[in-house]
């Protein structure tokens, strides 16, 4: 059996949402998925939830929903001032369809400290 040593061993691998089994998304990668979501109409909301409950269904939401929000830092921002709060946490952002009522994009900004 072959694994690709940069993105492990999916099947013993905890995975946090889709970007999950890629390496880790440098800083203007995650700028350029945020502003991908503004483009597209999404509305930003930004959860977080200690590692032990990770696999919840359900995550701790960080403000409500920035509806109608259009800029980057403000996003941004609020993704840091989650994180200051709750460094222990992971946070993550969700796009939210507002045609569709549904997620349109979601994936972990932080990871939080476990013992995986």
């Amino acid at each position: 059996m072959n694994t690709n040593a940069s993105t492990g061993d999916y099947r013993t691998q905890q995975t946090l949402e889709t970007f999950s089994f890629l390496p880790p998304l440098t800083q203007q990668e995650i700028y350029e998925q945020i502003s991908y979501m503004l483009s597209m109409g999404l509305t930003p909301a930004i959860e977080h939830e200690s590692p032990a409950r990770a696999t919840d269904y359900y995550w701790t939401m960080w403000k409500l929903p920035f509806f109608g929000e259009q800029d980057l830092s403000t996003v941004v921002s609020e993704l840091e001032a989650c994180h200051r709060t709750y460094p222990d946490h992971h946070v993550r952002l969700i796009g939210y369809d507002n045609y569709t009522q549904s997620q349109g994009v979601c994936f972990v900004v932080y990871r939080g400290k476990a013992a995986w």
